[in-house]
């Protein structure tokens, strides 16, 4: 499925709605937190997050690769590559920001041209989809208009193909914006495509694109007047374009297809605003159609609401477009076949209940899935109501052939319309074809003579089949009988529902993906396992499980979840996915939820209840349900514990499989529980070492019935379950009736004997009685020895009245208690075991009169209880002649409460006191208060004790004393009254819905009544009530809505008291964020906690999960603020965190709407977290623990602090001193100052020094106060004087070690205060310099702005620096000339630049030799030869290796892929030699001639990337380097400054300077006037140097006049002006010096206005500064005199030793400022970019590679070192300390020093050594030695990078440096040349006039021709010896024979014995002489000169050089 950019409109404003801050998972207040917790668990067990990748941009799409296994991720400005099977990262590329505005061009259209200021823009990706069949990914962004790359797949970060092609090409293509403007252009307009398979044997894919309207006239086109408008003509709304990169590029992403002009469908003008469209998906249905079927390409959309028209809703729409197959192979046309109807997901219930706005949709089967929203007027509501709703294709298809029929047969107006909105529409409207006939393919498709395109008026319609809020994706997938949907939120969850066959929901799971980050719209199935989805939120990509199976542990949990993919594996016994079980595909081995928990297996024992006396040979088991045969497996029964025996399967069967199984032994039966006569035993099937299915069986043993019922023996054993057996005679329980005696035993519970109820009357303590007790079935026992038990000790005779009745005889029982119950039971005398059943035993009922009645109410009032009870001075027993009881005394009303009530009555009135009547009749209308009645309550009365009745109405107000009348009356002393409760207000009257907020009522008399309740909205109860005379405190419940509510006090439960008082329900406060986010494990560090609507909180609490200790209560700050210190937790660890807001538990609004898709699982938990980390720990500064101290004097600790992750703040700490605080000053990683100020007391004392950190305390040390002198008293008069002098001695050095110690800590407290200055100097520095960089970046033109040096002058100053360096001292620089504006016109800088000046008689014959030498350079052999004997000659130097290494580079130019392969068999030869030595030293320095030519062909391969890609970077870093040196004081002689990298050049004296401004004018550089920054310290020079700065910043500086030829005059008045020099007449003189004149010395002013001019050179001037004798001239320090230095002072040399290096930190606070342009300047150089990757560098590692591997070189160090030998330090290092070989810049000597350092730091971080650094460690290394690991980290990754890289082959190598050597031309003068089968030849497009003389730099003169061959006599064959090449063929073709070298000798011998004289000087002067005799290389073979006779050369060699072809030409081969 196509996918959709994840800022189109429709995520967009769900994704707006919902805040970007996520929100805690909500909590239910009425359920207990564990219960949350388990549940939550449950819940998220049936989805599992297996996998994610984070995303630090917002993502955009993804794309999965199936068969690579591979997916690809879409994010803001990247692109990344991970692996499928963990999201691991494999590759990325970054794709902006970029330079772009919406209403330019794209600028890859040519010769496009732009009035519209670009801005740095994100590139959101639009379109991310795959072509396999051509192996790309398409990826297109919304910048530069809807651009798009086809990037290789496999390798994303690599371009496939480029398009446009990069010029030149071989075949220039026309491009057009169309074929550009692909995608929208706006991160929030809509976009989708679609890749199209091919048509069978018709060519490639192509690309269906949908994209939204951003032109003019839309939302998204940019509000500033413009009417430029880039969309309209070149962006249709739906569009199908060519994808065929094989063939004509011309064509790609073009329209011009077969049929061309109708495959675009575009809104006309004046119709979008009507018709705003925004994509939603493009997908293939069906994906794989089978032969003949037709397929198509849909697209989900939706057309927007109007805005401004009431009404208006969102539409949503199907489109359907035919592809190729079916009737026809071929494409239709776009606008021929294309269809759209509407889409409506309604429930019927009316327009409320119409869900009109597509989110997401997802084919699956024959039924199209998609999620509708009904967008809500107010931006409040974060989520929108949303629905599930389904389509069938074939409604669909159906639908189309009607519209068609309708349309063309039988036109129906109200069925279809053609769409006449459409630029491409065909025909106005529908009308009857005559004589047409409509084929099913024209129905299907349409046809080109018909009208088209067509839209369905009557939507698709559906019904919800599932609502929600907030739903923003869907995917689904069709499993047995079962679809399984899943859902994504907007809240960053992932919901799924399983439908039956009827789509009905039957279950549903929720997991939390990313909370608060809504999940994009487009959701996939792994293609290659789809029991994996992909889903993408936000910030992040997830791989989720489907389901997670295994948290079912049975087969009916495990099918009965109805979760579509889980079903149970029968013989592995576990509940798993179905491709996770074993044979899984055969019948019976996996049961599918679908078949329902009755298919689950099941087993039945046989017997099933085993007796345990009885023997059994085995079990018979029956297995039921879905399982395989068992007859083939080998089966035990398993009892547990290890007990297993043998099974067996008689045969096979499926239905119902029967098993045998052997009872486990009886000695391993498990014991019986107590007091139970059976046990459950289970049994389980064990195959291949798993339970497959169990079943209980039960063991009973009969005998043990009488032991667990003793009182019931007879009656349980026959009432058993088992088939148990009662034995009279044995009075025992049997299984086996045969063991009984004969004797008659009973057969049914009602056969056994037993005893019968009989009610006894109640009988006082102590008094004896006779029982008589019925029996029932004792016939056996009469006249048997019986007793009458009544529990412990309690037994009687027991006397046989007849076979029915024993009497048990003088029975006297005894209680102590008020009554007391004694059943009686008969036994057997001398057998107390063994009882007569008693089923329902008899009960005695004893009662003792003298306990439980005080007074006489209660102690008469036992009579109803059958006690005979009297009242004489206390309850007695009455006696048999004692008279019936009378009346008791009157009641004693002791207490009444409440004292008062409402008039309504009602009050429940609780009377206490004594004789409140014997019984209720007593009182029934008895009491009242005056004259009103209260009527006692029956339940409520407590017999003479309490009473508690109903108060009646009363009429008015009322008080009165309560009586009571029980025969005789009694009066309260209380009186109890009749009020009127009022109510006056309430505060406070709002609070949240959620409830908990503390109100309180405020009134009158509310403490009245007994009852009292308030009422919310007259039915919901306030909670918690407190009341008092005058207000009444509650808790209000929660609401539903925000919204007022009546609030009602009611007494009694009467009507509401009347005071129209409203609470209004608010929004619930909301917690945006919390911060700080860790802790110490103790706890109490404040954490602030961010939200809204926090005013109405009253008390919050927060509390910690799992390892928090007791919450902590917060504080309110304000309506948005809280504080909360953080509570202690248990263990370290990352913890969530919860809040209770007035006693509720926090929960965000969304969390709990969307909570109830599913209450039953409610899934808990926390959106914060808490990291709670070790506590840190606190020492001294010597980790002492006393420290002494002497009262009165100032106090200063230093305390360091283990290094932690807290991040504490100063105002975090607190140090005391006993109870004294310690003022903390300076707080720092690792140290914390603090001082004491106040005394500490004078008494002598320990005092603790304790750090308190939140909640966490630590004693460090102890303080102790004074002592010591008085123990040295002590000691004075107790000791000798030995002693005493001791004593002296000892306290003189501790007073030296305390002074010490003090001055150490004031020390540290200096060093703490100089490093916090230093940080300020750095920052403000670096602000300083950012703002002047910013200026600078700004004023620069990149295109002239950067000085670059011209290709040739790069070439000539890099292979020849020293040449060069020398020739422009000499000639160059003294000879500038000056223009009118003021620039120095600029010379060729270099002997190579000039022509060739040489005579016309000696051209031919030289230009003869030169061919001739130009096929001895085509001769591998030859060369690589010729290159190893020169280096054999000892005094071969290595200059001389050099020169001729750069002369062969440049005569070897235009054929690089020739230079290459001599340069890599030269050093074959090398690594050879270095490998049989130390490899390790392989390319360390350059003393060969291979190493000098591999430094060229590197600065020629890796000049575009320095030009392209380093040289701002380093441009910028050397402005740096130069405006930090300026912004100090620099001394003019010595060079040193006050900011510099460098130690040697650092100014080691405090000198102050001011800035000045100055208004200069000068005519020069193209302005007049500036104000130009100076110091007051600089000198004239200096000024004038910074002038030109100012004036000549866009101009190279080779063009700047130099400052001897400008003089500078102030303007001190309008009448006054004076010509400021370094020296004049006012020059001050110090010791005998003079001081250069400074602009203080001039005293010129802030402002002052200054003119330069140019001075005539004629003029003589002072020399250079630089240059002056420092015996006579300083200007800020004078040098350093040793011969003066002992007349000095002490103080003063002792600061000449010391002081000077505190400056040194000025170091570290100019790398400060410098660090980010360091920085960006190393990235830059070891970074990889994508459009131009180091295909050169890529290729030599590779070769390095490769020879360590052939030479068995395995140490990866070696490697290294040989890559850093050959690209960093060979050609960057020398680059960054030389940057004129780059620019055209001025190289000062301070410049030079700082760029050393830097080069200094690159090749640390290039070694792999460590480095040893110490405090003797030279500053320089020093220096960065923090960032080196960092950098190293950087170049390994580079390392990395390039080795990952795709291999390049020798073609494309070839290819590379062929195009490098093309686009790499000297131009001017100087050329690369060509070696060609005719020779040395030019480019035709080097400049060089035609017919001008042209050749080598360098001589004829055959002198040195003649040397050289003196110099290697046995290479040229002068004197005697052969040489190793005689007989060889140098290989040159000539018209006639072969050219040998024995010829080449013969031919210089005779040159070299010519005539000499006459041979002109050819422009080769001094220069060329150091180059020493190796450079007569060039001139062996040259023919002579004008007055050297030919004939004086023999005949075979003249004969052989005049054959020899001549292609050179009039070009010179040397440039």
């Amino acid at each position: 499925m196509a996918s959709r950019a994840a800022g189109g409109a429709p995520l967009s404003a769900r994704a707006a709605a919902a805040s970007p801050q996520p929100f805690p998972t909500p909590r239910r207040c009425s359920v207990p937190l564990l219960l949350l917790l388990l549940l939550g668990a449950a819940r998220a067990g049936a989805l599992e997050i297996q996998r994610r990748f984070p995303s630090p941009t917002p993502t955009n799409n993804f794309a999965l690769d199936g068969a690579a296994g591979t997916v690809y991720l879409a994010a803001v400005n990247r692109l990344y590559q991970l692996s499928g099977a963990n999201l691991s990262l494999e590759a990325e590329a970054a794709l902006g920001p970029v330079s772009d505005s919406p209403l330019c061009y794209a600028p890859q259209l040519p010769h496009a041209s732009c009035p519209h200021p670009r801005r740095l823009t994100d590139n959101y990706n639009k379109i991310l989809q795959l072509d396999p069949g051509q192996d790309l990914v398409i990826v297109c962004g919304s910048i530069y208009q809807g651009f798009c790359q086809l990037r290789r797949r496999g390798n994303i970060s690599a371009v496939a193909v480029r398009f446009p092609p990069a010029p030149p090409s071989a075949e220039p293509i026309t491009v057009f914006p169309s074929m550009l403007n692909v995608a929208a252009n706006h991160p929030n307009a809509s976009t989708v495509g679609l890749v199209l398979p091919p048509a069978v044997g018709a060519g490639t894919s192509r690309l269906l694109v949908g994209a939204t309207y951003t032109g003019y006239g839309s939302a998204f086109f940019p509000h500033n007047g413009s009417l430029e408008d880039h969309r309209f003509e070149n962006t249709p709304e739906i569009a199908i374009r060519s994808l065929d990169v094989g063939g004509d590029l011309a064509k790609l992403f073009s329209f011009n297809l077969n049929p061309s002009d109708d495959n675009i469908l575009k809104i006309k003008q004046g119709a979008k605003e009507q018709h705003k469209l925004s994509f939603v998906s493009a997908f293939v249905h069906p994906p794989d159609p089978p032969p003949g079927a037709q397929s198509y390409a849909y697209l989900a959309l939706n057309s927007e609401a109007r805005s401004g028209i009431k009404e208006t809703q969102a539409r949503s729409l199907l489109a359907r477009i035919c592809l190729p197959g079916g009737a026809s192979s071929d494409f239709k046309k776009l606008t021929e076949s294309y269809v759209q109807v509407g889409l409506q997901c309604a429930g019927g219930a009316g327009r409320g209940d119409l869900y009109s706005r597509l989110v997401s949709v997802f084919p699956s089967g024959e039924r199209l899935f998609a999620v509708f929203e009904r967008p809500q007027g107010s931006s409040a509501v974060r989520a929108a109501p949303a629905a599930l709703c389904a389509f069938r294709f074939e409604d669909m298809r159906a639908a189309v052939r009607d519209a068609r029929n309708a349309c063309f047969v039988e036109p129906k107006s109200d069925v279809v319309e053609v769409l006449n909105n459409v630029v491409q529409g065909s025909g106005p409207d529908c009308e009857r074809k005559l004589n047409i006939q409509l084929h099913p393919e024209h129905l299907d498709c349409g046809a080109p003579h018909l009208q088209h395109p067509l839209s369905i008026l009557q939507p698709l319609e559906a019904t919800p089949m599932f609502r929600a809020l907030g739903l923003t994706s869907v995917a689904v997938a069709s499993i047995d009988n079962y679809t399984a949907v899943f859902l994504g939120t907007v809240n960053g969850r992932l919901l799924k529902i399983s439908l039956n066959e009827n789509m009905q929901v039957v279950s549903r799971r929720v997991v939390t993906v990313a909370y608060g980050e809504p999940v994009h719209h487009v959701m996939q199935f792994d293609p290659a396992d789809s029991g994996y989805l992909y889903l993408m939120t936000s910030h992040q990509i997830a791989k989720v499980k489907v389901a997670a199976c295994d948290v079912h542990s049975t087969c009916g949990d495990c099918v009965g979840a109805a979760d579509a993919y889980c079903g149970w594996c029968a013989l592995e016994s576990r509940c798993t996915l179905q491709q996770d079980c074993a044979n899984s595909s055969q019948q019976h081995f996996w049961t599918s939820a679908s078949e329902g928990p009755g298919r689950c297996p099941a087993m039945t024992v046989l017997p099933a209840e085993i007796d345990m006396h009885q023997e059994y040979p085995g079990m018979i088991l029956q297995v039921s349900g879905s399982l395989p045969s068992l007859s083939t497996v080998e089966m035990a029964c398993d009892y547990g514990n290890d007990i297993r025996t043998v099974a067996r399967v008689p045969g096979p069967a499926f239905g119902h499989q029967i098993a045998y199984c052997n009872l486990l032994p009886r000695d391993q039966f498990p014991p019986f529980p107590p007091n139970q006569d059976h046990m459950t035993v289970e049994m389980s099937v064990r195959v291949n070492g798993r339970n497959i299915v169990k079943a209980n069986f039960t063991i009973y043993d009969c005998s043990r019935i009488a032991q667990v019922y003793p009182h019931t023996a007879c009656t349980s054993c026959l009432s058993a379950q088992w088939p148990c057996f009662w034995c009279t005679q044995q009075h025992s329980c049997v299984s086996n009736q045969s063991r009984c005696q004969a004797s008659p035993n009973p057969t049914s519970p009602q056969d056994c004997p037993r005893t019968l109820p009989s009610p006894l009357a109640p009988v006082p303590t102590g008094g004896s009685q006779n029982i008589l007790v019925p029996l029932a079935n004792a016939a056996f026992f009469q006249g048997g020895a019986l007793e009458c038990s009544f529990g412990l000790e309690e037994v009687f005779e027991a006397v046989w009245v007849n076979e029915s009745i024993v009497r048990c005889d003088q029975v006297v029982l005894h209680t102590t208690q008020k009554s007391q119950v004694f059943p009686l039971s008969l036994q057997l005398k001398g057998q107390p075991a063994r009882f007569l059943d008693s089923p329902e035993p008899m009960k005695a009922v004893v009662y003792n009169c003298a306990t439980g009645s005080p007074d006489c109410s209660q102690c008469l009032g036992r009579e109803d209880l059958g006690h005979l009870c009297v009242w004489s001075d206390g309850c007695r027993l009455r006696g048999p002649l004692q008279p019936l009881p009378g009346t008791c005394p009157a009641p004693e009303i002791r207490e009444i409460e409440p004292l008062s009530g409402p008039l309504d009555g009602g009050t429940l009135l609780t009377i206490r006191g004594r004789n409140l009547g014997r019984r209720l009749s007593d009182v029934a209308h008895g009491v009242w208060i005056g004259g009103m009645a209260c009527e006692p309550l029956p339940d409520r009365y407590t017999v003479s004790e309490e009473i508690v009745c109903v108060t009646g109405p009363a009429p008015g107000l009322l008080s009165d004393v309560v009586t009571v009348n029980a025969s005789k009356e009694g009066k309260s002393r209380d009186r109890f009254s009749y009020v009127l409760p009022l109510v006056h207000s309430l505060e406070p009257a709002m609070g949240p819905k959620a409830g908990g907020t503390r109100i309180t009522i405020h009134g009158s008399d509310l403490h009245v009544g007994s009852e009292l309740q308030v009422l919310m909205n007259d039915t919901d109860p306030c909670r918690e009530l407190m009341r008092t005379d005058t207000s009444v405190a509650c808790t209000v419940p929660e609401a539903a809505l925000a919204a007022p509510v009546p609030v009602c006090v009611r007494f009694e439960r009467g009507d509401c008291v009347h005071g129209n008082l409203t609470f209004w329900y608010t929004e619930n406060p909301v917690i945006t964020a919390i911060s700080p986010h860790r802790s110490p494990v103790s706890g109490g560090r404040t954490i602030t906690v961010a939200g809204e609507h926090f005013h109405m909180v009253q008390n919050v609490s927060m509390t910690v999960h799992h390892i928090g200790r007791e919450p902590t209560l917060c504080k309110v700050l304000n309506s948005t603020l809280i504080t909360c210190p953080s509570p202690g937790a248990l263990s370290n660890a990352s913890a969530p965190v919860d809040f209770f807001i007035n006693g509720r538990a926090y929960a965000d609004e969304l969390a709990v709407a969307e909570e109830l898709l599913d209450p039953e699982e409610a899934q808990q938990g926390s959106r914060f977290h808490l990291d709670y980390l070790p506590n840190p720990q606190f020492s001294t500064a010597k980790r002492e623990k006393w420290i002494k101290h002497h009262p009165g004097e100032p106090l200063t600790l230093v305390i360091h602090k283990e290094q932690d992750s807290l991040g504490l703040q100063s105002h975090e700490y607190q140090v005391k001193i006993g109870q004294v605080s310690c003022d903390i000053q300076i707080v720092s990683d690792r140290v914390i100052h603090c001082s004491v100020n106040e005394s500490l007391g004078e008494a002598e004392g320990q005092l603790p020094i304790t750090i308190q950190v939140g909640n966490f305390n630590q004693t460090i040390a102890t303080l102790q106060l004074g002592g010591s002198e008085t123990a040295i008293i002590v000691s004075i008069v107790i000791c000798s004087v030995l002693l005493l002098l001791s004593v002296v001695a000892l306290f003189v050095f501790c007073t030296k070690s305390r002074r010490a110690e003090r001055y150490w800590q004031k020390t540290l407290l200096q060093m703490e205060e100089m490093e916090s200055q230093i940080r300020e100097e750095i920052r403000k520095g670096f602000a300083e310099l950012q703002t002047d960089m910013t200026d600078l970046t700004k004023e620069l033109n990149r295109s002239q702005g950067i000085p670059f040096l011209e290709y040739k002058h790069f070439v000539t100053r890099t292979f020849f620096p020293k040449c060069s360096s020398l020739y422009e001292e000499r000639y160059v620089l003294p000879s500038q000339t000056l223009n009118s504006q003021g620039i120095s016109q600029v010379q060729e800088t270099h002997p190579l630049l000039g022509e060739w000046k040489i005579p016309e008689s000696c051209r031919p014959n030289m230009e003869e030799g030169i061919s001739l030498f130009s096929s001895l350079l085509n001769n591998k052999h030859f060369l690589i030869v010729f290159v190893h004997a020169l280096e054999q000659q000892k005094d071969f130097a290595v200059r001389d290796r050099c020169s001729l290494a750069s002369l062969l580079t440049i005569a070897l130019h235009g054929k690089l892929e020739y230079y290459t392969s001599i340069m890599k068999e030269l050093l074959v030869d090398l690594i050879d030699a270095s490998a049989a030595k130390n490899p390790k030293l392989m390319l360390r320095r350059t003393e060969s001639v291979v190493e000098k030519m591999l430094t060229n062909w590197m600065s020629i391969c890796m000049y575009s990337c320095l030009r392209e890609t380093v040289g701002e970077p380093f441009f910028l870093l050397l402005c740096a380097i130069k405006q930090q040196i300026n912004k100090g004081s620099i001394d003019a002689i010595t060079g040193k400054a006050r900011y510099t990298l460098n130690e040697e050049w650092l100014l080691r004296e405090n000198i102050e300077a001011k800035p000045r401004n100055l208004n200069v004018s000068f005519q020069g550089c193209g302005m007049d006037s500036l104000s130009v920054r100076a110091m007051d310290t600089d000198t004239l020079t200096q000024v004038k140097e910074k002038i030109l700065e100012a004036f000549c910043k866009n101009v190279p500086y080779s063009q700047w006049p130099r400052v001897e030829d400008v003089d500078l005059e102030w303007f001190a008045s309008s009448t006054q002006s004076y010509i400021l020099r370094d020296l004049d007449d006012t020059s001050v003189v110090e010791d005998g010096r003079k001081k250069l004149n400074t602009l203080a010395h001039y005293k010129i002013p802030e402002g002052a206005s200054l003119a330069m001019s140019l001075i005539d050179k004629t003029t003589t001037t002072l020399g250079r500064v630089k240059d002056l004798d420092t015996e006579k001239y300083f200007h800020l320090v004078p040098p350093t005199d040793e011969l003066t230095e002992p007349k000095k002072s002490h103080r003063q040399s002792h600061r000449k030793k010391v002081l000077p290096e505190i400056y040194l930190t000025r170091l570290l606070s100019t790398k400060g400022t410098l660090q980010k342009f360091l920085d960006d300047l190393f990235k830059a150089i070891l970074s990889i970019h994508e459009d131009k990757p180091p295909l050169a560098v890529k290729y030599f590692f590779d070769f390095l590679e490769e020879q360590a591997e052939k030479r068995g070189i395995s140490d990866p160090d070696t490697l290294h070192i040989w890559k850093t030998n050959s690209l960093p330090l060979r050609f960057w290092v020398n680059i960054l300390k030389n940057p004129q070989f780059v620019f055209d810049i001025d190289k000062t000597d301070h410049i030079d020093a700082c760029l050393s350092v830097i080069a200094q730091a690159f090749i640390d971080a290039c070694s792999i050594s460590d480095l040893q650094l110490g405090k003797d460690s030279p500053t320089n290394k020093l220096l960065y030695a923090k960032e080196i690991p960092e950098y190293r980290k950087i170049v390994q990754r580079y390392y990395k990078q390039i080795q990952d890289m795709t291999p390049l082959s020798e073609q494309e190598m070839n290819a590379h440096l062929a195009e490098e050597s093309r686009v790499q031309r000297f131009g001017g003068a100087l050329t690369s040349c060509r070696i060609g089968a005719g020779g040395l030849g030019l480019s035709a497009s080097t400049g060089i006039r035609a017919g001008s003389t042209v050749g080598i730099s360098g001589s004829c003169d055959l002198l040195l021709a003649c040397k050289f061959v003196a110099h290697f006599p046995r290479a040229w064959g002068v004197g005697a010896g052969e040489h190793p090449l005689d007989g060889e063929e140098t290989g040159l073709q000539g018209p006639g024979s072969h050219l040998h070298l024995q010829d080449l000798r013969g031919l210089v011998g005779e040159l070299c014995r010519g005539e000499l004289g006459g041979c002109v000087q050819a422009g080769f002067d001094g220069v060329w002489l150091s180059f020493d005799s190796w450079v007569l290389l060039l001139l062996p073979v040259l023919p002579p000169c004008r007055n050297t006779r030919m004939n004086s050369i023999p005949m075979w060699p003249r004969q052989r050089f005049i054959n020899t072809p001549r292609g050179i030409g009039h070009r010179s081969w040397l440039h």
